[in-house]
C-alpha cells in the first residue's frame, strides 16, 4: 500500500489508488477546477484496474480534498506536485495521464523527468496564455472567479504563470517516449488544433487519436471510447 504524499510544501495530496497485478502503473492528473474524481478519470483508473495495470488519480494541491489553497494552484506548483507523486512510486513502470491543463503539467514534466516513460494527454492544453486570457480575460484577477465558480477565485498568479509558460509546444521534443494525443472533434474548451499543433514538435512516437463527437470532459459515450482506446494504447506500450 501507498503511504500519505505530501508535497515539497508539506500539503497533503490526496489521491485514490487502484490496485493492478506488476509493476506498471499509471498516475491520473486533472484539469483547472479539476479533482481527481471527474467521471472519465474514474472510468479510466478503473479500465486501467480491470486490464491489470494500476492506477493512481490524485488532485493536485488546492483541489478536491487536497491541502493547500486555490489561489496558489499553477501549472508551476502542479509539475512540482507530480514530482512529489513519483518520488512515492518507487521500483514501478510509471504513465502519466492528464487532463486538460493537466496535460500541460504532464508535458512540461516528462520533458525534465525520466520516470516517466509512456504519457497521455487527453484534451491537453498547449497555448496556456492564449488559454488564459480567452477564459478568463474579461475577470478582474484576486477580485473575480474562474467561469463564475465561487470556489474557484482567478489569482494574479495563476495568469502570470500562463503567461510566462505561453506554450508547451517547445517543450515537447524534450521527451522520447510513447505519446498518445486524446482529443475530441467537439471540444470548445481547448480547441484540438491544440493537439495538432504540439505534435508536430513532439518525437516520431507520438500519435494523434481524434474522438468524433466527443467533448472537452469525454462525457457520454464518449466516457467509454476514450477508456477502450487509451488502455488498450497503455496497454501495449508501458
Amino acid at each position: 500500500m501507498l503511504g500519505e504524499i505530501r508535497n515539497a510544501h508539506k500539503e497533503k495530496l490526496d489521491y485514490t489508488y487502484h490496485e493492478g497485478k506488476d509493476d506498471r502503473i499509471v498516475v491520473i492528473g486533472h484539469g483547472v477546477t479539476g479533482n481527481k474524481d471527474r467521471p472519465a478519470l474514474i472510468a479510466l483508473a478503473e479500465g486501467l484496474a480491470e486490464a491489470g495495470i494500476s492506477a493512481l488519480r490524485f488532485s493536485f494541491s488546492g483541489n478536491g480534498e487536497s491541502d493547500g489553497k486555490f489561489t496558489a494552484s499553477t501549472i508551476t506548483k502542479e509539475v512540482a506536485d507530480l514530482g512529489s507523486v513519483l518520488d512515492a512510486l518507487t521500483d514501478h513502470k510509471i504513465c502519466y495521464v492528464g487532463h486538460s491543463m493537466g496535460g500541460a503539467v504532464g508535458a512540461l514534466r516528462a520533458a525534465v523527468d525520466e520516470r516517466i516513460e509512456v504519457l497521455v494527454s487527453l484534451a491537453g492544453m498547449v497555448y496556456t496564455k492564449a488559454f488564459a486570457d480567452r477564459e478568463f480575460g474579461d475577470v478582474t484577477p484576486d477580485h473575480g472567479f474562474m467561469w463564475d465558480e465561487p470556489d474557484c477565485p482567478l489569482s494574479k498568479l495563476y495568469m502570470d504563470d500562463m503567461a510566462t509558460i505561453n506554450s508547451v509546444a517547445k517543450h515537447a521534443s524534450k521527451f522520447g517516449g510513447p505519446w498518445l494525443l486524446v482529443h475530441g472533434s467537439e471540444d470548445d474548451i481547448v480547441p484540438i488544433q491544440d493537439s495538432i499543433d504540439v505534435l508536430q514538435f513532439a518525437n516520431e512516437p507520438t500519435e494523434l487519436l481524434e474522438l468524433e463527437g466527443a467533448d472537452h470532459v469525454f462525457s457520454g459515450d464518449s466516457t467509454a471510447v476514450m477508456v477502450e482506446n487509451v488502455v488498450e494504447w497503455i496497454n501495449q506500450k508501458l
